[in-house]
């Protein structure tokens, strides 16, 4: 016993303070929020389009980054000839539409996500017990999800678990890209989580079909007929941009930020 409480006192408060502190330094290699200077864009140039590997980036009347579709790979960036793509660090990433990550010339931010109606709010009240269900992914996803369950992010403070039995649960944080094997167990998981509950989409896989998209084995990201209440790209998304995205969707960071 002494030892453990000599150990506790070396190591000291490990939880990070966000979101009321400064958020955690992010790793010098971090991509996040893509900018895209059209004015910059050679004529004619089909470069960045060419070589994404999910088809993220299209020509719609000017440049158009889904980043839905979008790896963070940097392919693009580092591809186009005039330098007009570049990627962030801005980790706030989550949108409660599908079409609201989109970013095109007119729309250079994101409409961020908003918490909860009223209505939810006064069902959910001050928690929000989520059961995880891996649909086919690579595990990236998974871990960084889990990682929240740590010290150093301690996402029980907030009044958000994760539970074993869907029966339990307010909603669902799904993962991977929903291969065909995983599609009942994830539509027996949402039948059986009460009515009215809440369904998340993190990575590129849960949104699109990430770098699997096409293929046969997959349904490109969730189950057209199972509506989406919060999208969180990337690949894998950070665990900063996931634990912001359910902040924001509880309604315990409410202010947008200018950037």
């Amino acid at each position: 016993m002494i030892k453990a409480l000599m150990a506790r006192l070396y190591q000291k408060y490990r939880t990070i303070p966000f979101p009321k502190g400064r958020p955690p330094a992010l790793p010098e290699r971090f991509r996040g929020l893509p900018s895209v200077k059209i004015n910059m864009c050679a004529d004619g140039c089909k470069t960045c389009i060419e070589i994404c590997p999910t088809g993220a980036i299209l020509q719609n009347h000017g440049l158009q980054i889904d980043l839905g579709k979008c790896l963070f790979c940097r392919d693009c960036e580092e591809a186009c000839p005039s330098g007009a793509i570049r990627y962030g660090n801005d980790y706030r990433l989550a949108v409660r539409r599908r079409e609201d990550l989109t970013l095109y010339a007119g729309r250079e931010e994101l409409k961020l996500a908003e918490e909860f109606d009223k209505r939810m709010k006064s069902i959910l009240g001050r928690s929000l017990q989520l059961r995880q269900v891996s649909a086919g992914g690579c595990g990236a996803c998974e871990a960084d999800v889990n990682v929240l369950n740590t010290v150093g992010w301690d996402l029980g403070r907030f009044g958000i678990q994760f539970v074993a039995s869907p029966r339990h649960a307010d909603g669902i944080l799904v993962t991977g890209p929903v291969t065909k094997n995983m599609e009942l167990a994830l539509r027996k998981t949402y039948e059986a989580v009460p009515s009215p509950k809440i369904i998340i989409a993190v990575g590129a896989c849960a949104i699109s079909g990430g770098p699997y998209i096409g293929r046969e084995e997959v349904s490109d990201g969730m189950i057209a007929d199972i509506p989406v209440d919060l999208f969180i790209p990337g690949c894998p998304p950070h665990p900063l941009t996931t634990l912001d995205g359910l902040l924001r969707l509880t309604g315990k960071i409410r202010e947008r930020a200018k950037r």
